[in-house]
């Protein structure tokens, strides 16, 4: 919002100093960005006199002009027609920057010197005239500093807004918040009209079809104008702030929606049909040309401003250039509405037009100053466009709005804001700024906001402006109340924590992915219709078509981020996640959130060397990998069990396992199935697990404080078992521990060899046990007799043969 001095000044008295207004207007909640001299552009423009001018010897429609600027005569080449001897002008000196960002500098027109410019007064940005050299008064003296010559002196503050400050999107709510912070009042500008008839009703008429998009439309007319330029006053007002006078009546709606914050709009009432405005919603698909010239394409959603056959403007957007402004005008419509914020948001967002119109509406205008904003521009359209006031005034208000009483408690007010405050200080500091305050007793009062702080609504904000308007600085520093007993952290955060460590141990590197992801994820990984997985949570407004749903798995994400790895040449992976899955329980419902890990190995098992060549990961390296990570989370009776080609889902069936901890299911391993690779768009084989940390939280994993080291040494014997294929190696080790042999300290698979000699539907597993005794030194007589019992029972137990 920019904001210039002197027309602040016209609403209140400003007693505080530039810098001191700045700083004063920050501390209350309006941060001043900017301050800059509205006239600095006039530097180094200064007045001159011409003393003589001259035909340029080498162009016939140029001349030279001797002119004094004070300290000395110097030659400048002018193009204008209407320059003359002791003429006094306006002088561009070398280093002057023009508003059009020209740099005047010494040169050279046609073999000529020329040592400045004169100026039209469009050219220094006073009015459009450029018709010729702008004359000054002859009694100026030349040399002098333009601005100085001319009295003008201005500031302009420029003030960045939250968006829940519209009231301060006009320069009289400025004027409020430097009254409260002065102590002083508002100077409300006079928007009284006596109205001695109703003709307008005679004319015309206003019917609202929406009253949900459009609560309030107020119009009044104006009748025998003469559009024309508008008067010195008025475009210098409008220039301060960077708004480019266009005509007088167009001006004045300009002028008062920046005066008010209250945008208008003024439609040539002879161009509307059948005299009459009609507010409804547009046809979906319906086309309409707005003041810019570009045909806009409006959905269901997009409330119109009609005539009795057509559209006339995009409500509280743009207006219509069927219905605009022209030069031979004689009656306007003046509207003055107010529109539901949401609807003019979606509107100016669905079209792509952000207009000074729309930035006010979708924030909220003062429902309540409509028609105080209407008198006032009519009156200035009488005043400046020379025509007559219509008697009457139309207001359609379907839906009035209620002003809202607000219970603040001193006693909360103090305890949020940390001060002291009783309640007659409270009171002083709402009524500064027009709100209404009745006490109930020392402790309670009830408020009323002005109806054009559409941002107060609750207790906390009525507090919130007590903070701003005695200073947050004022506000005293107090520490806050620490205990100094401590917690130790939620068995969850530990656990994540502890993943993180060891994956990253391992060699992984942990991944962040979005928790959105594509509407066909689920398809893509081949999931059942039962799988519950299915159950997606649709993105209101999502992003991308790529993150449309809600996550119900971390595999995607993961898979994503390999291709886009590969794609850059990175095809040595291993990566992992730690994230949350939504289960949907339907739209309407939250869902149920999993926190889940994912892991991810593609590539070489080990980076290569200069003399050796890398060998391709496979399932038991990163079962490897999930082994030691429940080992390190202190997980007892661990398996890994074969599943069947129905429970692998995106796994390939034959290479997949699911993960039991304590007989219960908390993940799955496997090799990612090629038909899943291909519809990522990969290539190259991966192999995936998923740990469910839910269910990890739940069991009991309490690390073992201490274990005596071994007195004595083992004693390792290996068994080689030609055993069918569909047999587990697990099974063979879960065997050996169910025997309860106490000598019996470990027992782990070290090879596996299919094919040779070995028929088809058999494989070979070889196994070392190892065999220790906490009190002696086990023979090896009794470490034979024992590993040889173990075997003839796996023998037995198992169908199985000896390698021959």
């Amino acid at each position: 919002m920019k904001v210039s001095l002197s027309w602040l000044n016209d609403y209140v008295d400003v007693t505080l100093d530039t810098p001191e207004l700045a700083h004063e207007l920050t501390m209350a909640g309006l941060e001043v960005e900017g301050v800059t001299d509205i006239y600095d552009h006039l530097e180094n423009i200064c007045v001159g006199k011409v003393l003589e001018v001259a035909p340029h010897p080498n162009a016939d429609r140029l001349t030279l002009c001797q002119v004094d600027t004070g300290e000395r005569t110097v030659q400048i080449v002018c193009g204008a027609p209407n320059v003359k001897a002791d003429m006094v002008v306006p002088v561009a000196l070398p280093g002057a920057c023009m508003p059009s960002g020209m740099r005047i500098k010494k040169s050279k027109l046609r073999g000529e010197v020329s040592e400045g410019m004169l100026c039209s007064s469009k050219e220094l940005q006073f009015d459009d005239d450029h018709a010729g050299i702008m004359s000054l008064d002859p009694s100026l003296t030349p040399g002098r500093p333009l601005a100085e010559a001319l009295s003008l002196s201005d500031t302009m503050l420029e003030i960045g807004l939250t968006p829940n400050r519209p009231d301060c999107l006009g320069i009289i709510g400025i004027a409020r918040e430097v009254a409260a912070v002065q102590k002083t009042k508002v100077k409300y500008p006079d928007a009284d009209i006596a109205d001695k008839e109703n003709r307008i009703n005679d004319l015309t008429s206003v019917k609202i079809e929406d009253p949900d998009h459009c609560p309030r439309y107020a119009a009044r007319m104006v009748e025998g104008i003469k559009v024309g330029p508008s008067p010195k006053w008025l475009q210098e007002r409008l220039n301060s702030i960077g708004v480019r006078p266009i005509s007088n009546i167009v001006d004045i709606t300009n002028y008062i929606m920046m005066e008010t914050g209250q945008p208008l709009h003024a439609f040539d009432f002879d161009r509307l049909a059948e005299n009459r405005i009609v507010v409804r919603l547009a046809k979906d698909g319906e086309k309409f040309v707005t003041l810019d010239e570009k045909e806009r394409t409006l959905s269901a959603e997009t409330l119109m401003i009609c005539d009795g056959e057509k559209p006339v403007a995009v409500g509280g957007v743009m207006g219509g250039a069927n219905s605009e402004i022209e030069d031979g005008t004689t009656r306007v419509l003046i509207e003055s509405a107010y529109f539901n914020p949401i609807s003019i948001r979606r509107t100016a967002k669905c079209l792509g037009l952000n207009t000074e119109a729309s930035h006010r509406f979708e924030r909220g205008v003062d429902p309540e100053g409509t028609v105080i904003a209407l008198n006032r521009a009519t009156m200035l359209i009488s005043e400046l466009g020379g025509g007559t006031i219509v008697g009457g005034l139309i207001d359609e208000h379907p839906k009035p709005s209620i002003l809202p009483e607000i219970a603040l408690s001193v006693m909360a007010t103090n305890r949020l804001l940390g001060t002291g405050f009783n309640s007659d200080e409270i009171s002083n500091f709402l009524t500064s700024i027009e709100f209404a305050v009745k006490s109930k007793n020392d402790e309670e009062m009830v408020v009323v906001p002005p109806s054009y702080r559409v941002d107060v609504e609750r207790p906390e904000d009525l507090m919130e402006e007590v903070a701003r308007l005695s200073g947050y600085n004022n506000i005293p520093t107090t520490s806050p109340v620490v205990r100094a007993q401590t917690e130790l952290p939620g068995k969850s955060l530990v656990l994540r924590s502890t993943v993180r460590q060891l994956m990253t141990g391992f060699g992984f590197t942990e991944v962040i992915n979005y928790s959105f992801i594509h509407r066909e994820s689920c398809e893509r990984l081949m999931l059942d219709e039962e799988d519950p997985r299915k159950s997606i949570i649709d993105i209101m407004n999502p992003l991308t078509e790529d993150h449309a749903v809600m996550r119900t798995s971390l595999v995607p994400g993961l898979l994503e981020c390999m291709n886009r790895n590969i794609a850059r040449q990175e095809k040595n992976l291993k990566l992992f996640e730690v994230g949350k899955t939504f289960i949907g329980k339907g739209q309407d419902s939250l869902p149920e959130e999993i926190e889940m890990l994912i892991g991810i190995w593609t590539g070489a098992r080990d980076v290569s060397a200069l003399h050796s060549i890398g060998e391709h990961c496979d399932f038991f390296d990163l079962k490897g990998v999930v082994e030691g990570l429940l080992k390190g989370l202190y997980a007892n009776c661990v398996a890994f069990t074969r599943l069947d080609g129905g429970t692998c889902k995106y796994l390939r069936p034959g290479y997949t396992a699911g993960i039991t901890v304590e007989g219960r299911n908390v993940g799955i391993i496997g090799e990612v199935a090629p038909a899943v690779l291909e519809n990522y768009d990969l290539k190259q084989t991966a192999y995936i697990f998923e740990l469910d940390l839910c269910r990890l939280n739940q069991l009991t994993l309490k690390p073992v404080q201490a274990q005596l080291i071994p007195k004595f040494p083992a004693i390792s014997r290996d068994i080689t078992l030609i055993i069918n294929k569909g047999i587990e190696s697990q099974q063979i080790r879960d065997a050996v521990k169910d025997m309860d042999e106490t000598l019996v300290e470990d027992i782990h698979l070290f090879d596996v060899f299919e094919g040779g000699r070995i028929s088809s539907d058999k494989k070979s597993l070889s196994f070392r046990i190892i065999y220790r005794s906490p009190d002696t030194t086990l023979e090896d007589e009794k470490a034979n007799h024992i590993h040889k019992a173990i075997s003839e029972k796996l023998i037995k137990a198992f169908n199985a043969d000896l390698p021959g």
